[in-house]
């Protein structure tokens, strides 16, 4: 409770929450534009704000991602298109609703709601980032190498709709992330030759090049996606009536907490999950489900939303991200010479109350821009792509560049751009990439300490893996991958029918 008490405090400073409106702003922009991901705006973020202060930074990257997780939804009632993946489920009945007449209802449903999920999932955070805090104190080395593996298998076997492919890009970002000077031999390592890589590959500029430059590409390839506009006609939804699915809406956001700590489920599979238990424990919804039921909406925006605070709590606790915007948020935090994990919430204390005060504002952003702003963006969201594209190159290569102020971060986030195109094109996920370019880095390091340390022991396995949690640990991991493999998923199948 004093962690929420003291994130509330900076409501009462008007640069951090100028700033956080900022970011809300732009998120909601950003997140209502198909296209336009989340991911994408945070990563493009971190490139801006690397000179600021971290509170500053903090503020920014937060406003962004509350809002901007909640704005996706808006597209999807008004086009039919997603604008983000953990809105897909929104359009099941918002568009319906949209196609009714009925869009304003559906956008005020959908704001409430995400309102709610965003502010559960922040309370879960303040209230279970002690607890896990100290179980991660007993981490070993070979504990937080583990724990990385078991979220890579997660977000691969999650993410795509082959696990092979999962696992391959998982591959692909472990391996450019072990590219620079060896930390332990001091000598160059997978650089080929190229001096400039000595230094290795600098987070920013890949995220940029994966999410910005590669959606750039996507759409000069694919043209622009057909869509029908619906207008928006203003309607008297009163809140009494809105506010009798708020019970509901507390165990669809628990769901949402709960799919977000786990490292790489994130918003769509949490949203697929609570509209499947909306649709199992509403027997008489205000519409068939997928017709345009305002239980629908409910279930979806309440769980995405609510992911927000339960995948920032590995992130901050154990420094796994729990999705692809946690694992740039995670690179916000290097930048600004922060380390999230075990000894977080006692070596920088304010860091922490700084991300619940970020959130608890960006919520109250949402709560207002959805309610007055989201109405007339209709427009704004039909920007052609033709004219909004050339804008998004532009903004890369001065993001990419601004990190270092090196020309080479620009060719590489080129090169990762064609490289998310390519992957996208083929049904490669980029989000496991994503994670293991940040977490790769940590898992090299933690490897070998564990190595270094057993091998002065007499059994050296015992000592790698003799403890209870280190079991349990490897047990996972050994269960995600098995869980993944095709002939497991055959026998399940077969069980269930």
């Amino acid at each position: 409770m004093n962690a929420i008490l003291e994130g509330l405090k900076y409501f009462l400073d008007p640069r951090f929450v100028l700033l956080c409106g900022a970011g809300s702003v732009a998120g909601l922009f950003v997140g209502a534009v198909p296209g336009l991901s989340v991911s994408m705006a945070t990563a493009l973020l971190v490139s801006i704000t690397y000179s600021w202060e971290a509170p500053d930074a903090l503020a920014a990257v937060m406003g962004v991602y509350v809002v901007g997780v909640f704005s996706g939804a808006l597209s999807a009632i008004l086009l039919n298109i997603p604008g983000a993946p953990s809105s897909v489920v929104t359009t099941l009945d918002g568009y319906p609703m949209a196609k009714r007449g009925e869009a304003y209802k559906a956008l005020k449903y959908a704001t409430v709601y995400s309102f709610v999920g965003s502010v559960f999932g922040l309370i879960a955070l303040a209230l279970l980032a002690g607890p896990i805090t100290s179980v991660a104190l007993q981490f070993q080395p070979m504990d937080y190498f583990l724990l990385a593996m078991f979220g890579l298998t997660t977000v691969g076997s999650l993410t795509s709709k082959s696990f092979a492919k999962g696992l391959v890009s998982v591959i692909f970002g472990l391996f450019f992330s072990m590219i620079g000077m060896d930390s332990v031999l001091g000598t160059p390592r997978l650089t080929f030759g190229i001096r400039a890589l000595n230094a290795g590959i600098s987070t920013v500029p890949a995220l940029v090049g994966l999410f910005g430059f590669a959606e750039v590409l996507s759409v000069v390839y694919d043209g622009c996606p057909a869509a029908e506009e619906n207008a928006i006609v203003r309607q008297t939804v009163p809140m009494k009536e809105i506010l009798k699915e708020f019970p509901r809406s507390l165990y669809y956001s628990t769901i949402g907490t709960l799919v977000g700590a786990l490292p790489g489920a994130g918003g769509p599979v949490a949203s697929f999950l609570a509209y499947a238990q909306a649709k199992r424990l509403v027997k008489h919804p205000s519409r068939p489900f997928g017709e345009g039921a305002v239980e629908g909406i409910v279930a979806s925006e309440s769980a995405n939303n609510a992911c927000i605070g339960g995948a920032l709590i590995p992130m901050l606790t154990l420094a796994v991200p729990g999705d692809a915007v946690t694992a740039i948020i995670l690179s916000v935090f290097y930048v600004h010479g922060l380390q999230p994990g075990p000894m977080f919430l006692m070596k920088s204390p304010e860091s922490f109350y700084t991300i619940l005060g970020g959130g608890f504002i960006g919520c109250v952003f949402l709560l207002l821009l959805g309610l007055l702003a989201a109405p007339h963006l209709a427009g704004v969201i039909n920007v052609p792509k033709k004219t909004l594209m050339p804008v998004v190159a532009l903004l890369c290569v001065v993001g990419a560049y601004a990190c270092r102020g090196r020309i080479f971060d620009i060719g590489v986030m080129l090169v990762f751009g064609v490289l998310g195109f390519l992957m996208r094109t083929r049904g490669y996920p980029v989000a496991p990439m994503t994670l293991a370019l940040v977490l790769g880095g940590m898992m090299d390091s933690n490897f070998r300490r564990a190595v270094s340390l057993a091998s002065s022991e007499d059994h050296m396995l015992r000592a790698m893996f003799g403890r209870p949690m280190t079991l349990a640990l490897l047990a996972l991991t050994l269960f995600s991958l098995a869980a993944g493999l095709p002939a497991v998923k055959k026998l399940r199948k077969q069980e269930t029918e």
